[in-house]
């Protein structure tokens, strides 16, 4: 019996048609780069769009390190407990296991890329830990030490 052909194991480009659409109660993400898309081991790639008001809260990645470069609109992006407005062309860096949240409070479209490495990791990929102190209302005391 022949093997039956996997045209993901020899997958190197991706076109729209072929990725994976997911939306999630933060963002509609549109996965490029996972093993279910492309042969991937090290990298995982998504382009994630948050609408105005919508935010991915206070979470970590305990296997993953991951990169967010902002391709349109703004973030307020936090990485610990520091946070920076990014724009178009900006980026963040965000170790294994830091606390991070991204959070789109203005009016245009948020539009991200996530790099995440490895693509292949044991254990939970997220852990959300927004309602745990010291995070729950972390965005709103630190507005109100800035005021």
């Amino acid at each position: 019996m022949a093997a039956a052909f996997d045209p993901i194991a020899l997958r190197r480009f991706v076109t729209l048609a072929e990725r994976i659409a997911e939306p999630t109660t933060f963002t509609l993400n549109e996965w490029m780069c996972r093993p279910d898309v492309v042969p991937c081991r090290e990298l995982l790639l998504v382009r994630a769009t948050m609408e105005p008001g919508n935010s991915h809260p206070f979470h970590r990645h305990p296997t993953r390190e991951e990169i967010i470069y902002v391709i349109s609109g703004r973030a307020e992006q936090w990485c610990g407990e520091q946070h920076r407005l990014l724009g178009p062309g900006e980026m963040v860096l965000i170790p294994r296991g830091e606390v991070h949240g991204t959070y789109n409070p203005f009016s245009e479209p948020l539009v991200f890329l996530a790099i995440l490495s490895p693509a292949e990791a044991e254990g939970p990929a997220v852990v959300d830990v927004s309602s745990d102190p010291p995070w729950h209302g972390m965005r709103s005391r630190r507005s109100a030490s800035l005021s």
